[in-house]
C-alpha cells in the first residue's frame, strides 16, 4: 500500500483538501481563487495545494461563527462534552492515517507524529470531561446586604492562530477549551502544514460540531486577515502560538480593540544535569527534551548546562546516541528524525551553528548540512559552547545540542536565566532538595525535574517574562481562558 492509498483509506485522501476553506460548515475557494503549494520538506515536491483566503474570507469566517455562537453558547454543557468526547474517539480510530499526513506535510518521524495525534486527542477528552464541571459562586456581601452571585460565560467569537510544527496539538489545546466553554472559533494555521487542520476539521463535523462553531482559513497574508478579524467587534478573544516577535505585533493590535489575549511565545529552555544526576536518565531525558520533533518545539532543550563531574560523560553519551540516529524521510517507519520544515530553517541553524564553533565550540558529531534532497540537518552535538554564542540567546529550532560546563549551582541558575524567554527548563538531580530549590530560582513556567517531558493536558501550559501571557490546558485553567466572570448583586 502506497503513501496515498494509506491517507485515502479513512476518507482522508490528501488531495481533498486542496477543495477549500471551512467555513459555516461547507468548503468553498478563496473568493479570489488563489491557492497555497503545500510542499513536503523532505524533499521539497509540492503535494497539495489549499486556498489563499482574502479579507472577504475573514469576513465571512467571522459571520459564520457569529452566525453559530448562540445556539453553541446555548447548548447544554453535556451536550457539548459528548461532541467533544466524540472527537477524541474519533482521532483514536483515525490516528494512523492523521500521524501519516502530519508526517507527509510537516516533515517529523512518524514515531513523532504518532505521539502528537495521541497528545492532540487527549485536549478533547480532558475538555470533554471539564465541560460539565464549569460553576459559578454564591456568597454574602461583607456588608450583608446582598448575595454576591458570579456566573461564567463564554467570552466570544475566537480567533485562534497556530504553528507548523504541532499542526493537531497546537489546534486541539485551543479550539477542545474554547468548545468546552461555548466559544465558536476561527482557526487560521501556518500555511506550512494545512492540510492537518482541513483534515480536523471534517472529523468536528463528523462529531457532531454544529456548521459555523469551528472555522478554519489558511493564508499568506495573516497579518492583515488577523488586522481585519480582531477590528470586528464581535470577536472578543485571540489565542496565537508562535514567535514573540508577531506576538507582540499582534499584542499591540489587539490592544487597539481591547480584546482579550492568550499567548504562547518563544522558549530558550535551559536542560540543567548536576553531578549527582543519574546519567543514563539525564541523557534519556535530554534526547527526549531535544529530539522531540527533530528539535522543532518551543519547549526544546536549546541550552545544556553540565556540571563539571558529570560533564564528558554526559557529553560522550549523548553525542552516541545523536549520531546513531537514522535521518530520513517522516512517512519512512525507521526515520528517528525526520527534515526541518523549510530550506530557511535549515539555513538558520546552520548560521547558529557555525558562529557557535568560530566562538570555540567542538563538535562531537554533524555540525553540517546534509548534501541530499529536501530539508535536512543532521543531530549535532556541540561541547565548549560559549554562553555568548548566538545559539544561547535564539531559539535553535532543530537537532543541535550545545553542551556548556558549569561548576556550582548558582552559576547553573544564573545561565538558565540569562534569556528573555521563560517557557521551559529541565533539571536533572538525585537531590530532591537541591531540585526543587533550583526549580524555585530559574525564571520559567514549567518545569521538568528529572523528566525530559512535561506537556500535558491536565497542567497548565505557558511561561513567563517574554514566553507569553496566561496558561493552556490544566484544572480550570485552559476553559478559563475562554470565558468571561459576570457578576450579579441580588437582594431576595
Amino acid at each position: 500500500m502506497n503513501l496515498a492509498q494509506q491517507i485515502d483509506q479513512d476518507g482522508y485522501d490528501v488531495r481533498r483538501f486542496s477543495h477549500g476553506l471551512y467555513i459555516g460548515g461547507m468548503w468553498r475557494p478563496s473568493s479570489d481563487g488563489r491557492l497555497i503549494d503545500v510542499v513536503d520538506p523532505s524533499s521539497g515536491a509540492v503535494i497539495a495545494a489549499v486556498p489563499d483566503a482574502t479579507l472577504e474570507d475573514a469576513a465571512a469566517a467571522v459571520k459564520a461563527a457569529a452566525r453559530a455562537a448562540k445556539g453553541w453558547r446555548e447548548t447544554a454543557p453535556r451536550k457539548r462534552s459528548e461532541i467533544l468526547r466524540r472527537c477524541f474517539e474519533l482521532m483514536v480510530e483515525r490516528s494512523e492515517t492523521l500521524a501519516m499526513l502530519i508526517a507527509l506535510e510537516n516533515g517529523k518521524a512518524l514515531r513523532d507524529a504518532r505521539g502528537e495525534v495521541a497528545y492532540a486527542a487527549e485536549f478533547f477528552r480532558w475538555n470533554a470531561e471539564e465541560a460539565v464541571r464549569i460553576t459559578g459562586e454564591f456568597g454574602t456581601a461583607p456588608s450583608g446586604t446582598n448575595r454576591i452571585v458570579v456566573d461564567y460565560e463564554p467570552i466570544g467569537i475566537c480567533v485562534l492562530i497556530t504553528p507548523w510544527n504541532f499542526p493537531a496539538a497546537m489546534a486541539t489545546r485551543k479550539i477542545a477549551p474554547a468548545l468546552a466553554a461555548g466559544c465558536t472559533v476561527i482557526l487560521k494555521p501556518a500555511s506550512e502544514t494545512p492540510l492537518t487542520a482541513y483534515a480536523l476539521a471534517a472529523l468536528y463535523s463528523e462529531a457532531g460540531v454544529p456548521a459555523g462553531v469551528v472555522n478554519v482559513i489558511t493564508t499568506t497574508s495573516p497579518g492583515p486577515l488577523t488586522f481585519a478579524m480582531l477590528a470586528d467587534p464581535r470577536v472578543r478573544k485571540l489565542s496565537f502560538t508562535g514567535s514573540t516577535g508577531v506576538g507582540r505585533t499582534l499584542l499591540a493590535e489587539a490592544a487597539k480593540h481591547v480584546i482579550s489575549c492568550s499567548m504562547e511565545l518563544g522558549g530558550n529552555a535551559p536542560f540543567v544535569v548536576f553531578d549527582d544526576a543519574d546519567l543514563d536518565a539525564a541523557l534519556d531525558g535530554a534526547m527526549i527534551a531535544k529530539m522531540r520533533n527533530a528539535g522543532e518545539a518551543c519547549t526544546a532543550a536549546n541550552r545544556i548546562y553540565v556540571q563539571s563531574g558529570i560533564h564528558d560523560a554526559f557529553a560522550d553519551g549523548l553525542s552516541k546516541r545523536m549520531a546513531a540516529l537514522k535521518v530520513g524521510a517522516g512517512t519512512n517507519a525507521d526515520t528517528e528524525c525526520g527534515p526541518m520544515i523549510t530550506r530557511k530553517a535549515v539555513d538558520k541553524i546552520d548560521r547558529l551553528v557555525k558562529d557557535a564553533i568560530e566562538r570555540g565550540a567542538k563538535v562531537l558529531c554533524g555540525g553540517s548540512i546534509l548534501d541530499r534532497e529536501g530539508f535536512f540537518y543532521p543531530p549535532t552535538v556541540l561541547s565548549a559552547v560559549s554562553p555568548e554564542a548566538d545559539m544561547a540567546h535564539e531559539e535553535i529550532f532543530g537537532p543541535v545540542a550545545p553542551i556548556t560546563m558549569f561548576e556550582a549551582e548558582d552559576q547553573a541558575i544564573a545561565y538558565a536565566n540569562d534569556t528573555e524567554y521563560g517557557l521551559a527548563a529541565y533539571i536533572y538531580t538525585r537531590d530532591v532538595g537541591r531540585g526543587m530549590r533550583v526549580a524555585s530560582g530559574i525564571e520559567a513556567g514549567m518545569i521538568g525535574l528529572n523528566r525530559g517531558l512535561m506537556s500535558d493536558p491536565a497542567a497548565p501550559f505557558g511561561g513567563v517574562k517574554q514566553s507569553g501571557l496566561g496558561r493552556e490546558g490544566g484544572q480550570h485553567h485552559g476553559i478559563a481562558e475562554f470565558m468571561e466572570a459576570k457578576y450579579i448583586a441580588v437582594t431576595f
